[in-house]
């Protein structure tokens, strides 16, 4: 069906129209998960079937009052974790909006890049190479297009697409034909470019219509999530044992088997740390979220472990480090058969004609790049002639292409056959690589030693340099290769790029945190020299694509341990960069944007593909997507990275370390003779200070001061590795003798529901402490105060208060088991929870006065 729709493309309102009717451009299953579907997974945790048992039991023995407010405790840590839950969704939900993949699209005659999910019916989209296609269309318009079909078809072949004749078109083929018009949703165009009409979107795609492998695809699992996950299992497993063990204890030795059940419960509550789930989940999607405002949106969650540990960023020139924002200031023409050659730097400001020796060079530059162009340097030759050729006879707008030959690995120039108007044999404009343009005008080698001396002092300024030519061409029948037609040399451009302000201040962080930056370029060595000067990047050989053409893997390895700038890299030569440079154990960024990057990319550790300016293979390859294409948010994302890793560090330790004296005070009292310190309700109520502790408090801390003057850490060390898990365990030990023996020390002269009382509040501020404690690697507790946290005073101020309750309020405290306390007895207790920190803080003072590495 051909939809009638102008080659302008959709006004707004008729897509807006059009959008409501069919539906956004989704997948099938592409959903995110309800509430209904969170509250279900919530329930099946160990936790909330711990909390229900308890509760059922206390209704069982008659305690209606205790069994009510336990099942309340439950509605409670349900509405928190929905509530943690539904930011982490609703963080996650941005970034898939943000993710989806991009189109561009004609609307109101303009072009406008929108996200897959926003194209519908009739919509225009204008296609390059690399692009992911965002709904099955027929093509309108084209030139080589080529398509890889292997996700409907299995077929690794591309095949050839051409423009469609409306009076042919008939209802669209199966996927896999060859010379049709008929595009598919989420097919690739690998070669040429185009415009095509939107035929059907979503559901109704061909895609849509037999399913979607999205629906296959399991969430991929983190070594952290690994790591975890085995954690958890040793103690599960470890909670059960100890949990039915203290069950047959209790039961034999007071016969009481209902108490015994309920202090089983109560000790596998305080041993399973249910936490590890939520902090794994929340602080990684909600740091994306962060990264996202860093203008970095994350496509794989577990890159964001990586990220912190990246040891070397190989980063291209144009774009990354420089502005991308090409002007021509500076060309050299060869005037005449007598050779002699004339260079003039350009202000256009300042230079108002331009001499008649450069018209000629203007003229086919801009015949040599394409009309409408999205290229910064083909957009810096337009500019160059509507500045200075628009009163004269070299813009040729009425004149038709008739043939293009493009860029190949074996030849880096392009190529344009244009028809004169007045039908004069075809004129043939080429630009490329300086000694791509050399070589296609077959100079002699003085010809060839004075081009190169002018390029070479025109890059060495750091301009990026290009040399056009030009021929005639008489008949139809094209040449294959562009080396056919007998090019003569027109001169050379000079194109400033300036480097992005905030380049040398990036670089220097990088180099402070022990992060080597190498630049990749295809441009020319010297270019590429005289940039990195500018950047301030660790000068060294320039490694060029030649010479690493000529090197071994093992050579390569040796020579990327010292060199920062490679030159004239082709894309496919970017792989055996990140090879190399695995090989001698680094942990490599790279950044990416054509069709051939993909590759090195996915190799990477953390692939980083261009937003702005990168293909839709090299988005879907790589890790994170930079949105403004700018070096200096890269680092911005490895210190947030660091900042991530080192909260999920904080977090995981203070889950770990609150566990033990929880545990302890639900199992020693017991085995000890002593009378029942922790039922389910006490556990309950900690596990309510602890759920927001360990995920929104520790996910708000900003980042440590140092966090760029460290060295990368070993992205391969365990997290609760040696010394972390020893001084966790350590920590929580430290406030279970404290609290032991405050219960102790309160028994000697307070009745026992006092001592309850007052063990219960010391543990609460030895829970608190811990908190503080944990804020900082090396920090103290007391400065630690003067960083700012919201969320952590909340929690606080609403701990400390409901523990002034549950002591103080008659009918509260019945239910906790209280009596009330005597304020210096509080007050007493309060001041002991603290000291059960002081000893950790005592070796974090030696570590901070120590030179040797931090924890």
């Amino acid at each position: 069906m051909v939809l009638q729709t102008s080659d302008a493309g959709l006004t707004a309102a008729q897509a807006a129209q059009r959008l409501l009717a069919d539906g956004p451009n989704a997948l099938p299953g592409d959903q995110h998960r309800t509430l209904w579907s969170i509250i279900q997974e919530t329930l099946q945790e160990p936790m909330f079937m711990l909390l229900l048992a308890a509760g059922s039991l206390y209704l069982v023995l008659g305690d209606l009052q205790e069994g009510v407010v336990l099942f309340g405790l439950v509605l409670v840590v349900l509405a928190l974790t929905l509530y943690q839950e539904g930011k982490t969704e609703r963080a996650l939900e941005s970034l898939r909006d943000l993710t989806s993949p991009r189109a561009l699209v004609l609307r109101d005659g303009l072009p406008l890049r929108i996200a897959g999910c926003d194209v519908v019916r009739g919509d225009i989209l204008v296609l390059a190479e690399g692009d992911r296609i965002a709904a099955d269309a027929v093509l309108i318009s084209g030139h080589d297009v080529q398509v890889d079909e292997s996700l409907l078809t299995g077929e690794a072949v591309p095949v050839s697409k051409v423009a469609a004749v409306p009076s042919e078109l008939k209802a669209a083929a199966r996927p896999g034909g060859d010379q049709l018009p008929y595009l598919y949703s989420g097919t690739l165009l690998v070669n040429g470019h185009g415009s095509a009409r939107v035929t059907a979107t979503g559901p109704r795609s061909e895609i849509g219509r037999i399913g979607t492998a999205l629906e296959t695809l399991t969430p991929e699992r983190s070594p952290l999530k690994k790591q975890t996950a085995r954690l958890v299992q040793v103690l599960a497993v470890i909670a059960f044992s100890a949990s039915l063990l203290l069950v047959l204890a209790y039961g034999l030795l007071r016969g009481d088997w209902l108490g015994a059940l309920l202090a089983g419960i109560a000790l596998a509550m305080a041993l399973l740390p249910q936490e590890f789930t939520v902090v794994l989940t929340v602080l990684p999607a909600l740091g994306a979220w962060r990264l996202s405002k860093q203008n970095v949106l994350t496509r794989r969650i577990a890159a964001i472990e990586t990220l912190g540990a990246a040891s070397v960023l190989c980063v291209d020139k144009t774009g990354t480090l420089t502005e991308n924002r090409m002007t021509v200031v500076q060309l050299y023409a060869e005037s005449g058969r007598s050779m002699e050659c004339e260079s003039l730097l350009i202000d256009y400001a300042t230079t108002d004609e331009l001499p008649e020796t450069f018209h000629t060079l203007a003229e086919f530059s801009i015949l040599a790049s394409v009309a409408d162009p999205f290229d910064p340097m083909e957009k810096a030759f337009h500019r160059l002639g509507q500045h200075y050729l628009k009163d004269t006879e070299h813009l040729h707008r009425d004149w038709t292409l008739m043939q293009e030959y493009g860029l190949t690995p074996e030849l880096r120039a392009m190529s344009h056959v244009w028809k004169a108007v007045d039908g004069a044999a075809h004129v043939v404009a080429a630009k490329g690589a300086p000694e791509a343009i050399m070589d296609l005008c077959h100079l002699d080698a003085n010809a060839q030693a004075r081009i190169a001396a002018a390029v070479e002092a025109m890059a060495a300024t750091g301009l990026r340099v290009l040399g056009v030519a030009q021929a005639r061409f008489a008949g139809e029948q094209w040449p294959a290769i562009e080396h056919d037609f007998e090019f003569e040399f027109v001169g050379l451009l000079g194109l400033a790029d300036p480097l992005r302000a905030e380049i040398v201040e990036a670089v220097g962080q990088c180099r402070t945190a022990g992060i080597r930056v190498v630049m990749i370029t295809g441009d020319y060595p010297a270019t590429a020299r005289a940039i990195a000067r500018q950047a301030e990047l660790a000068s060294g050989e320039v490694l060029t694509g030649d010479a690493m053409a000529l090197l071994s893997d093992a050579e390569l390895q040796v020579a990327m341990n010292t060199v920062s700038v490679c030159a004239r890299i082709a894309p496919e030569q970017k792989l055996r960069i990140v090879q190399a440079l695995k090989a001698s154990g680094e942990i490599v960024a790279m950044t990416g944007d054509g069709v051939n990057d993909a590759p090195a990319l996915k190799a990477a550790h953390v692939g980083v593909a261009m937003g702005g300016r990168g293909t839709d293979v090299a988005r879907e390859a790589a890790s994170l997507v930079l949105l403004d294409d700018n070096f200096a948010s890269i680092v911005r994302a490895v210190r947030l990275g660091r900042r991530i890793f080192d909260n999920l560090r904080k977090s995981m330790s203070y889950i770990l370390a609150v566990h033990v004296p929880i545990a302890g005070m639900a199992l020693l009292p017991v085995l000890l003779g002593w009378p029942v310190m922790l039922f389910p309700l006490h556990i309950a109520f900690l596990e309510l200070v602890i759920d927001p502790a360990c995920s929104m408090v520790f996910e708000n801390e900003p980042t440590e001061a140092d966090v760029m003057q460290r060295p990368p850490r070993d992205a391969n060390a365990q997290l609760f590795g040696g010394t972390t898990l020893l001084l966790a365990l350590l920590q929580g030990v430290g406030v279970l003798l404290v609290v032991m023996g405050a219960a102790a020390w309160g028994a000697s002269w307070l009745t026992e529901k006092e001592t309850r009382a007052f063990a219960f509040a010391t543990l609460v501020m030895g829970n608190v402490a811990l908190i503080f404690s944990n804020r900082s690697r090396t920090g103290s507790l007391w400065a630690s105060l003067r960083v700012p946290n919201r969320t952590l005073w909340i929690v606080t101020a609403v701990t400390l208060g409901f523990l002034g309750l549950a002591v103080y309020l008659p009918w509260l405290a019945r239910l906790f088991f209280f009596e009330p306390l005597p304020l210096p007895d509080l007050l007493t207790a309060l001041a002991l929870g603290l000291v059960s920190v002081i000893w950790f803080e005592a070796i974090k003072l030696s570590r901070r006065l120590s030179p040797r590495p931090t924890l």
